[in-house]
């Protein structure tokens, strides 16, 4: 018995790839090979302008390095002797201290400017921003030059306003602790529009129909800003105090041309003192060590926010 064979479908036939030509290497996928590329200088850059200067100092530290001519090896003597000067714990008080003043004052009025530029209610942003955003363009040292104008105490702006009403001169210069309060204030001028711009992006963020429920339920301004912007741009306010505080432990330049760690040495911060130790007094291997505990004071500040930012956030 002879069955009939049913006709055949079109039967689908793999595609042929397409051939390389003999002596020819294949092209290489230059979407894997740059991210590496980018990646390798950024290793590059930092191996040689973070790593290798720490490991250098680290070293000094162990020395009596002078920066001229041979070092001996000292062991634990400069760290001996950095513990028991006064002139240190002076410096490292004065830079805790202008650290505390300066980080909530940035943080306050940079998120206050943030949410005048959000506002609804606001006019003038466009020339307001660009206010508020000079003064992080301006380099550190002009920054101090023109806040020394203003505050100088025979030629300052400010006493020839006051003088001019009447008022007694202020010894912005000569006080140790209004000369700190000066450089508080013109730190906070001057770091407040980064700040103010990662504010104004974080609350761009927070969905419009959580303030709109909240209208609805009775909220009040106070409670929208407590209840929904606060805790929606947490994780902003972080890094905003995160890296204040980095800065502020680190400040220099604003001090040196504002009032040059005055008066005499009384607003020396940490950084100040290495400098002086280290250049001007020729001592390179007792800064090192001072300048190494700086750094392992930044690393711990820096451990124990991201500690208490993890601890936050779990229990949300």
């Amino acid at each position: 018995m002879t069955g009939t064979t049913a006709p055949r479908t079109a039967e689908t036939r793999p595609t042929a790839r397409p051939s390389i030509p003999r002596g020819r290497a294949p092209r290489l996928n230059h979407y894997r090979f740059a991210p590496l590329v980018l990646v390798a200088v950024n290793v590059v850059l930092f191996a040689v302008f973070f790593a290798w200067p720490a490991v250098i100092g680290l070293l000094y530290s162990f020395t009596d390095y002078t920066g001229v001519g041979s070092f001996n090896f000292v062991g634990l003597a400069n760290y001996e002797q950095l513990f028991g000067d006064s002139a240190f714990y002076a410096a490292l008080g004065r830079t805790i201290l202008f650290t505390l003043l300066v980080v909530p004052t940035s943080f306050v009025f940079s998120l206050l400017v943030a949410n005048l530029m959000v506002s609804a209610y606001s006019r003038g942003k466009l020339v307001a921003r660009i206010i508020f955003f000079v003064p992080w363009l301006i380099s550190p040292i002009v920054s101090g030059v023109i806040w020394r104008w203003l505050f100088g105490e025979n030629f300052g702006l400010v006493n020839f306003l006051i003088e001019s009403v009447g008022g007694k001169a202020v010894p912005w210069q000569s006080n140790a602790d209004l000369s700190l309060l000066v450089v508080v204030i013109a730190a906070t001028w001057g770091g407040t529009a980064f700040s103010m711009l990662l504010f104004i992006a974080a609350i761009k963020n927070v969905p419009v129909s959580y303030y709109e429920a909240a209208a609805l339920d009775g909220a009040g301004p106070w409670q929208l800003f407590r209840n929904i912007t606060l805790p929606s741009i947490a994780p902003t306010s972080f890094i905003v105090i995160l890296l204040t505080t980095l800065n502020a432990m680190k400040e220099y330049a604003l001090f040196q041309s504002l009032n040059n760690g005055g008066p005499g040495t009384s607003n020396n911060l940490l950084v100040q003192y290495i400098y002086q130790t280290g250049f001007q007094q020729g001592q390179i291997g007792y800064a090192s060590a001072a300048s190494f505990i700086l750094m392992i004071i930044l690393m711990a500040i820096a451990i124990i926010q991201l500690a208490v930012n993890r601890q936050t956030e779990r229990r949300r």
